[in-house]
């Protein structure tokens, strides 16, 4: 495991080239839209800059940035300029990129609170009492949570679903 040390030294540059994947898939799974997740993510290094957090290991970084990115994202959508702009004015907007595969397609259309446990315990390998802290709910609710998801994508993509 890396020291303290080796954290203070990472530039922002470096956090970026490590985490920005990352980070911008935590926001599209919270916004469902390209150009939203793009802002939020780079709205989540302004404030790592801003910041200027000193992390103990790869984890607590990693924690970081999934926590402001969640944080970031939820605070989008809950700006009332999100709702009060008319729909003529989304005529002109490219539609974004359909998911790639089926299950991917399917777990982005499932509800947001089922959608992000998927993804922070499949897509990035967190276990649910880490899922449960980055959440800041019980452990017992991502468990029901990842339980209720999975029934869910069960019904969508069929029988022959498997985790």
């Amino acid at each position: 495991m890396n020291t303290p040390d080796a954290y203070q030294t990472d530039s922002t540059g470096e956090i970026y080239r490590r985490r920005a994947d990352m980070v911008y898939r935590v926001c599209y799974s919270y916004l469902r839209s390209p150009y939203d997740a793009e802002d939020a993510a780079a709205d989540t290094f302004v404030n790592l800059m801003r910041y200027r957090p000193q992390f103990q290991s790869e984890e607590h970084e990693k924690a970081w940035l999934i926590r402001a990115a969640i944080n970031i994202s939820k605070n989008m959508l809950k700006r009332s300029s999100r709702r009060d702009l008319p729909l003529g004015e989304f005529e002109t907007l490219a539609s974004p990129p359909e998911p790639s595969n089926e299950v991917l397609g399917a777990v982005l259309a499932l509800p947001e609170k089922y959608r992000i446990v998927i993804y922070l315990h499949y897509y990035e390998g967190y276990k649910t009492a880490e899922i449960a802290k980055l959440l800041r709910c019980p452990d017992s609710t991502v468990r029901n949570r990842l339980s209720d998801a999975r029934q869910i994508l069960k019904l969508k993509l069929g029988d022959g679903f498997d985790e």
